[in-house]
């Protein structure tokens, strides 16, 4: 089992950036891939970016490509969200998870279908 533990939300005007942080925590730390999904008030849930542990490769969905940066620190079972140029789109409660698809990861599609754990969340409201 791992425990996933987000912080890092906030309140930030449109434009500007937020840093989430996740640490895992578990007997058996064992994933494929680790990340980021979110849900908008009265929304379908949606995958964000995650990185692939073998590699660490990285993947994001388009929306948030060329403003999000994901990374990680092993050292310290951490994962990171750069969240920069903010919209208000992107407002939502932001969940970390990880990641065990049966076929490996080689996309986001693939992470989120593959997800087996996941946080509480963290709420990034971007609002003027």
């Amino acid at each position: 089992q791992v425990q996933l533990v987000e912080s890092g939300g906030g309140l930030v005007h449109p434009g500007g950036s937020l840093r989430l942080s996740c640490v895992a925590s578990g007997p058996n730390l064992d994933y494929d891939a680790i990340g980021w999904f979110r849900q908008a008030p009265g929304k379908e849930r949606e995958g964000v970016s995650c990185i692939r542990v073998s590699d660490d490769r990285a993947y994001y969905e388009d929306f948030v490509k060329g403003r999000f940066t994901i990374s990680r620190d092993k050292s310290k079972n951490t994962v990171y969200l750069q969240m920069d140029s903010l919209k208000p789109e992107d407002t939502a409660v932001y969940y970390c998870a990880t990641s065990v698809p049966v076929d490996g990861i080689a996309s986001m599609s693939d992470f989120y279908y593959g997800m087996d754990y996941w946080g509480k969340g963290t709420l990034v409201t971007v609002s003027s």
